[in-house]
């Protein structure tokens, strides 16, 4: 996650108030339970790439021995296979 996870609860907050005091939305909810919904919202977004490149490692894994034998650059076949995935599942990272 490139912010820190600190940051996420006072973004939603943000981003909840600004939204109803300018009239956009309308809460048929308690506003606490809106920004908790909008905080898991925002971290599972901001968590695609962490989750991401954890697949990504994972996927190297299998291929470790081969990797090594042929001298491959292990930087360069993860972003290959990271961005194989981007493509395949249109992530917007």
């Amino acid at each position: 996650m490139r912010i820190p996870k600190s940051w996420v609860m006072p973004m939603a907050k943000r981003i909840i108030n600004d939204l109803l005091q300018k009239g956009y939305i309308k809460s048929r909810v308690k506003e606490e339970e809106l920004i908790e919904v909008t905080h898991q919202l925002l971290l599972e977004e901001l968590t695609v790439e962490d989750r991401l490149n954890e697949e990504v490692r994972e996927i190297l894994k299998q291929y470790e021995a081969e990797i090594e034998a042929k001298r491959l650059d292990y930087r360069k076949l993860f972003e290959m296979t990271k961005q194989k995935l981007v493509r395949e599942r249109n992530l917007i990272l």
